[in-house]
């Protein structure tokens, strides 16, 4: 909502949308999740007329289910951990809508994101604790020469207080978080209703099995709790998930220890920095999670690989998530992570 108002009162023509993500939304947002109910399209809609901008619903439900939402449950098949929220802006917010934008004569597709764009370059926000430069590290950059980040130089604190000042009543409104399309948090109940029941073993590093599973799909790696392990490691010490076979179905569990990596290879590189994709090894820095540690690293590109050796080891790397590479705080490009040595 500051997004646009900010936006409509620098002078541009300034069109709000709200995006219908759920074919059957609910009424109500449940807790603090989500962001696509009808509650949460009225209050688009009160907005909208407090900053006195047009304002229409998109409905964008079949497209979210199959590029989001079915994407999220294949990839857990597959073993791997997803980030949907990164997959809905690289697919939805910033393909789908500025598709449908560009069509209809729009510049730009400008949203609430907390982070920076200088001259089309995409950087950390000075909120370190809401950037959310990692998510949009996927872009293109001709995706990001049509996108607007009018909060990038404000704190979320600072926000909502423009927000009340403004009028606008979500100045208190909850931040959406967790999995938008999972309103009660329960991921792996969402999986198996999907994926069904599929028991398989839980194994330790030498492949003595230590407790059983219902689907390898509720597992991720770095996860310590709701294991049901029947035979506690020798020592004592929690076991954390090291990996997931899904072809075997089998999750293998270890000593925090054994989490500990020191490179990464990954797929698919988007290069959208200030700099064409590096041809020799360059040091830089890496995110290999929302909201994680960022390691010193050196990368060397291979074609559509990339190879991430890191400074210090890293612990809790899944594949399937997003590596996205920094020089200080600015994206210089990002990568699917495929495996970690």
């Amino acid at each position: 909502a500051v997004a646009a108002a900010r936006a409509a009162e620098a002078g541009h023509d300034v069109t709000g949308v709200h995006l219908a993500l759920s074919a059957n939304p609910q009424s109500h947002r449940t807790g603090a999740r989500g962001c696509c109910t009808i509650e949460d399209s009225r209050d688009a809609r009160r907005a909208a007329d407090v900053i006195g901008i047009p304002f229409y619903i998109w409905d964008m439900a079949e497209r979210f289910q199959r590029d989001v939402v079915e994407d999220f449950v294949s990839e857990y098949a597959a073993g791997r951990t997803p980030n949907p929220c990164l997959r809905c802006n690289e697919k939805i917010k910033f393909e789908a809508v500025l598709d449908r934008a560009l069509a209809l004569g729009f510049d730009a597709v400008a949203t609430g994101h907390h982070a920076r764009l200088v001259d089309g370059v995409l950087s950390r926000s000075p909120d370190e604790g809401k950037d959310q430069s990692y998510v949009l590290g996927v872009l293109t950059r001709e995706q990001l020469g049509h996108a607007m980040f009018p909060l990038g130089d404000s704190t979320k604190a600072q926000v909502r207080e423009e927000a009340a000042r403004r009028g606008l009543m979500v100045a208190d409104k909850p931040d959406s978080h967790d999995i938008c399309f999972i309103a009660d948090g329960d991921t792996r109940g969402f999986l198996e209703r999907r994926l069904g029941t599929v028991p398989g073993p839980i194994v330790d590093a030498s492949g003595e099995v230590v407790g059983s599973h219902e689907g390898a799909y509720g597992f991720t790696v770095g996860q310590r709790k709701g294991l049901h392990i029947d035979r506690p490691a020798p020592d004592g010490r929690p076991r954390y998930v090291l990996s997931i076979e899904p072809v075997s179905n089998t999750v293998t569990v270890g000593p925090r220890s054994a989490l500990e990596v020191t490179s990464v290879e990954t797929v698919r590189p988007v290069w959208n920095g200030p700099v064409a994709e590096p041809y020799e090894p360059l040091a830089c820095t890496v995110q290999l999670r929302a909201h994680g540690e960022v390691y010193g690293c050196r990368i060397q590109v291979s074609g559509e690989e990339v190879h991430v050796a890191l400074d210090t080891p890293a612990t809790g790397v899944a594949a399937g998530q997003a590596a996205v590479f920094y020089l200080e705080d600015t994206v210089i490009g990002s990568a699917t992570i495929a495996r970690a040595v």
